[in-house]
């Protein structure tokens, strides 16, 4: 139920696959063209997979169009095989391949946003999830996932957390019920790391993580997990999943209620001075 998430809804077999049908020409393209770099430089898949990092399979995969090799790899590929730019050129596509359609408008404003607003009610947002966070839930998918389609996962929602680096830093914040920091997944050792990043992150001068506990009287989030997107030219987008589906809201009225419900979670809630503090008190009790 976390924001950009869902697209990870797929049957998942061979790592980062191609999400959606529109994308698969992009892919196989690219694949053909290292293929044909690769052997102009007379370099078999073993060596080129040595120098990248990835076993010689996961070069055909690449090769073949069955995955999607990380950004960082096919900058590495286009230096290793001297392309010169001809694999750097199809980064920006193949990073839209990786989503289905529903949600490739959601990554590029993820990218563009300057405030991000998220309520979560089942796991910590994907945004703030640790390493060992993501693999220990990965590893609850059913049907199962394989290690080399969980490793690609992991490094593509890491990659998405680039947005705490961003300058100009874009508003985040980020309210979840008490609930999400009390599941053990992954076991306490994956749980007590999750509660320090927490804590880390919530330092951050443009990061707000708000509880809303148990106990609560009122809360406005009843309906469920939520994220409102502001742009940088103010337009607001509301962004919601459900099991297998998403919705990206664009109309003016049901974006303005969002932001307006939004904020009385936020007050609902408890300040973000208040809820590192109740991170701390959970941390300190495991």
């Amino acid at each position: 139920m976390n924001f950009g998430d869902s697209w990870e809804n797929d049957d998942g077999s061979g790592g980062r696959t191609v999400a959606d049908k529109s994308g698969q020409g992009i892919v196989t393209a690219f694949g053909q063209s290292l293929k044909a770099l690769r052997v102009r430089a007379g370099m078999e898949r073993e060596e080129l997979g040595r120098r990248l990092g990835y076993s010689a399979s996961s070069i055909a995969s690449f090769e073949q169009g069955r995955r999607i090799p990380s950004p960082r790899a096919i900058e590495q590929a286009d230096e290793v095989l001297g392309a010169e730019g001809l694999l750097t050129v199809w980064m920006e596509q193949m990073e839209r391949a990786q989503y289905p359609v529903f949600f490739q408008g959601m990554a590029k404003l993820e990218k563009e946003c300057i405030e991000l607003l998220m309520y979560d009610t089942h796991v910590v947002n994907g945004l703030l999830q640790t390493e060992e966070y993501m693999r220990a839930l990965l590893a609850m998918r059913r049907p199962i996932l394989d290690q080399e389609t969980i490793d690609q996962r992991v490094t593509a929602r890491l990659s998405r957390q680039n947005i705490f680096d961003r300058r100009p830093a874009p508003l985040l914040g980020f309210v979840m019920d008490e609930a999400v920091l009390r599941h053990r997944y992954g076991g306490v050792g994956v749980l007590r790391g999750q509660l320090k990043h927490l804590i880390q992150i919530g330092q951050k001068r443009n990061v707000e993580i708000q509880i809303m506990p148990l106990d609560c009287d009122d809360n406005a989030g009843v309906n469920g997990p939520f994220t409102v997107v502001t742009r940088k030219d103010s337009k607001k987008f509301v962004y919601s999943e459900s099991h297998a589906t998403s919705a990206l809201e664009t109309d003016l009225e049901q974006t303005v209620l969002a932001a307006a419900r939004y904020g009385i979670i936020r007050s609902q809630a408890l300040t973000p001075r208040e809820s590192l503090t109740f991170v701390e008190g959970l941390l300190g009790s495991l």
